[in-house]
């Protein structure tokens, strides 16, 4: 759980560089991989991303301009892309200019359950994390080069000057 907007900013800042930088690794023919018929797509997977965002700052009283959760998935990777970058970025400023730590302890009903809002916050980062990690598998599957998040990604082990782990 975050205590402070600071922790908050350093976290955020950083998993909002990674999701950005594997949704604008997304081309517009790749939105429509998916592993399995009946499951997200690699689109509406990155749009999910971004929809919660307002949905999670609605529920935490702040108000965050950005696409309904039923918004349609764009057709244009870029378009993803962008929205993410403007609705992250947005609610890392609503909070920094809203909030101070204190605001960390309050909290509210979520889901039948009493949430502080550093917790929600964190929940938020791990949900996006899990889609992510989603999203990287799926990004193989459309023959997609994955960025590196917490460390080189199988493809740019050659970029370190080392070969790729053996499987």
């Amino acid at each position: 759980m975050f205590t402070t907007i600071e922790h908050f900013e350093e976290i955020w800042s950083q998993e909002m560089k990674f999701s950005q930088n594997v949704i604008d690794a997304l081309t517009d023919e790749s939105l429509d991989q998916a592993v399995a018929d009946d499951h997200r797509t690699l689109g509406q997977m990155a749009w999910h991303i971004v929809t919660t965002i307002p949905v999670m700052a609605t529920m935490l009283d702040l108000s965050l301009e950005g696409p309904d959760l039923n918004a349609p998935v764009p057709d244009s990777a870029a378009d993803i892309g962008q929205a993410y970058k403007k609705v992250s970025e947005t609610l890392l400023g609503t909070i920094k200019d809203g909030w101070d730590d204190t605001t960390m302890h309050q909290e509210d009903d979520l889901w039948g359950e009493r949430w502080k809002r550093g917790k929600t916050l964190q929940i938020l980062i791990a949900h996006e994390i899990h889609h992510r990690g989603q999203m990287t598998v799926l990004m193989r599957q459309a023959g997609l080069k994955v960025p590196n998040i917490y460390g080189p990604a199988k493809e740019a082990w050659d970029e370190y000057g080392a070969p790729p782990p053996e499987v």
